[in-house]
């Protein structure tokens, strides 16, 4: 039961993560997406965009990660030592991009609480299955 919730968080945690992909690197200079991140206005979206793209490919490899490690656990079991090295490497490292986010400042904390909270859950499911 511990591996079928680790897996549905990490899954989420891996969904969340393609859709920050998607902000990043696809919509970033669309005015909704750029009040999301707290751009102040279409240049500064502009000017920021290159930077935008890469991390928002952070995420996406992040997230492949997570995906591929949930399918070789599934298909191998949860003693797969691949799957489940893959899976707590992804999952430990989006909660790692959470922390950094929060010495950001204190206006990040609530980004990267949603950032950082499915793959934390997700984390030590998968540590104790």
């Amino acid at each position: 039961m511990i591996g079928i919730l680790a897996l549905v968080f990490a899954g989420l945690a891996a969904l969340l993560h393609v859709y920050i992909f998607v902000l990043e690197s696809v919509r970033w200079t669309q005015p909704k997406t750029w009040r999301t991140f707290g751009i102040a206005d279409q240049q500064a979206a502009d000017v920021t965009k290159p930077m935008a793209y890469n991390q928002g490919f952070y995420n996406l490899f992040l997230a492949i990660g997570a995906f591929v490690g949930i399918v070789f656990w599934l298909v191998n079991g949860i003693g797969d030592v691949a799957g489940r090295t893959l899976l707590i490497f992804s999952l430990g490292s989006m909660v790692a991009a959470a922390l950094v986010l929060v010495t950001s400042g204190r206006k990040y904390l609530r980004p990267a609480s949603i950032q950082g909270t499915l793959p934390l859950i997700g984390l030590v499911l998968a540590i104790f299955a």
